[in-house]
């Protein structure tokens, strides 16, 4: 088992499950030019080999999220800053339907400021 997919392995269902599928939807968008990456303990997404966002679980608000690299160049009242320098984060209730046309629309976005 390589270290991404222990990361996911160690999340209970239906968890596990949830975020499985986003990941997907993630590299699915753009098969060219995003890929996946294990650093800091994290599954990482790169736009051309440059970092785009990352999956994680905030202790604080007992949510997973996704965090966007330049999002502190995004306005949308769903992000969260919290001192955060370039990123912004996005909360996933488990309870609620994913979001992943949002999600996919902010990687869109992100992908601009990536020269």
């Amino acid at each position: 088992m390589n270290p991404i997919q222990e990361y996911f392995y160690r999340i209970e269902e239906p968890d596990r499950s949830t975020l499985l599928f986003l990941r997907k939807k993630i590299l699915e968008s753009d098969p060219e030019s995003i890929t996946e990456t294990f650093s800091f303990g994290l599954p990482f997404f790169k736009y051309k080999k440059k970092m785009l966002c990352y999956l994680y679980y905030s202790k604080k608000y007992k949510k997973h999220y996704v965090s966007f690299y330049h999002g502190d160049r995004l306005d949308y009242s769903e992000l969260l800053q919290e001192g955060r320098k370039k990123f912004k984060i996005l909360l996933i209730d488990m309870e609620e339907d994913l979001p992943v046309e949002f999600i996919l629309r902010l990687i869109d976005e992100v992908k601009k400021f990536i020269k």
